[in-house]
């Protein structure tokens, strides 16, 4: 037996006593699941392969990429070798109502989405649950990159999500809604692993995924271009291309805020809107196709050329069509102190943890996936929840998720208004 797999078993047996007990892996034809299914079979449990068809259309998905079908060949591959049973079930319909959709609709409204976590929490832990219990099952499993510990609090069970041991494969932020309930019967048996350890096993062990690369893009659906795969519901509109200069006078009061206030309560109110721009503080720099196709801190598609720096998206207007842009990483519009998260799009995953009004803390906090922990105090009000940081950040984009981390745990989530 190989080192990397006497260690996992060891970090296995201090935690699980296997009365085999069933569990279906989410096998989805990669090499982070397929391994998860190994080492749970090694384990000792009842193991039963579950692939989720989420999405037929290739609209919009770039050449080279491939589909579901090919990844069902290496699933039952994978099955095969493992000697498991492999299920097949589609949740393509569902998908497409609780994830694509609602990402046209955000993208629609000038918003920016995050459909991983919406999948995760709407399809791999919500139906991909309910089919797997349907079929018997004690434990769901994953290949994310993370980790999972219990702990009591006033003599109740509580589950703590962490951070993957591989800090370049981390995948708690997908994770970043999931609920106390969705955790009880979670299993992440690569969360212990590096991903080269887990490549390892799968050499060692003949599985078919082992060289497989990563899948990349949007959940289930793969690698896309973004404009031709909205283009399915968001018709193309031409419009300008408005660039701003760094020092329009609109950034004089922000520049005067200090974090101090913040925190204090002061300048809030401009700290929990997008600045305001119209047509008149600019000068037309381009034309663009669709206002709605475009993200905050985006670079590439604005074909601007003649500058001493790259140009940026600054702001998007969807009901006008305009586009707004700065130059250079560096300019104000870009870079912000913080955000704010309404009430209703607060969560906490540890709701024992959660902050009431009138009280703040310290946490890390990221808004994005690979964004590297920054350092950064939540303020609770009636009125939602107001994140300050230590340092501006850049790129702070309306509907993306802020997820809180106290260490290596994460404690909550939030869609960014």
């Amino acid at each position: 037996m190989s080192s990397v797999l006497k260690r996992v078993f060891s970090i296995f047996a201090a935690k699980f006593t296997v009365l085999k007990k069933k569990v279906v892996v989410g096998i989805s034809g990669g090499v982070d699941s397929s391994v998860a299914a190994f080492l749970l079979k090694k384990q000792g449990y009842d193991v039963t392969g579950m692939f989720m068809i989420n999405w037929h259309d290739i609209t919009g998905t770039l050449a080279g990429d491939c589909p579901w079908n090919d990844d069902l060949i290496f699933a039952e591959l994978v099955a095969r070798k493992l000697d498991i049973p492999l299920i097949t079930v589609d949740f393509s319909e569902a998908y497409r109502k609780r994830v694509v959709d609602y990402m046209f609709a955000e993208y629609e409204q000038g918003r920016t989405p995050n459909p991983d976590v919406l999948c995760n929490r709407e399809v791999k832990f919500d139906l991909f649950v309910k089919a797997a219990l349907d079929n018997g099952a004690d434990y769901v499993a994953t290949g994310h990159y993370c980790r999972k510990q219990e702990t009591l609090v006033d003599g109740n069970t509580i589950y703590r999500l962490l951070q993957g041991s591989d800090p370049n494969k981390d995948q708690s932020y997908f994770l970043c809604q999931l609920s106390q309930h969705q955790l009880t019967r979670a299993l992440f048996p690569i969360g212990e692993l590096l991903k080269h350890e887990v490549r390892d096993i799968a050499r060692a062990n003949g599985l078919a995924t082992a060289e497989r690369k990563d899948s990349q893009g949007i959940c289930f659906v793969g690698k896309v271009d973004l404009p031709e795969f909205l283009k399915q519901k968001l018709k193309p509109r031409t419009g300008p291309i408005i660039e701003i200069p760094a020092d329009l006078p609109l950034y004089q009061a922000y520049a005067q805020i200090h974090r101090e206030w913040l925190i204090d309560g002061r300048g809030l109110d401009l700290l929990t809107n997008d600045f305001r721009y119209g047509t008149e503080m600019g000068k037309v720099a381009g034309s663009h196709n669709g206002a709605h196709y475009f993200t905050i801190g985006q670079r590439k598609g604005l074909h601007i050329g003649g500058k001493a720096e790259p140009m940026f998206v600054i702001s998007t207007d969807t009901i006008d069509n305009n586009l707004y842009v700065g130059m250079g990483h560096g300019h104000p519009g870009l870079n912000r102190w913080g955000l704010f998260i309404p009430p209703a799009d607060i969560h906490w995953l540890r709701p024992d943890c959660a902050l009431k009004p009138g009280e703040s803390k310290g946490f890390l906090v990221r808004i994005r996936y690979r964004q590297p922990l920054q350092q950064a105090t939540l303020l609770m009000k009636e009125e939602g929840l107001y994140i300050v940081f230590d340092r501006k950040q850049r790129g702070i984009t309306r509907g993306q998720f802020a997820a809180w981390y106290d260490g290596e745990e994460l404690l909550g989530s939030g869609v960014i208004q």
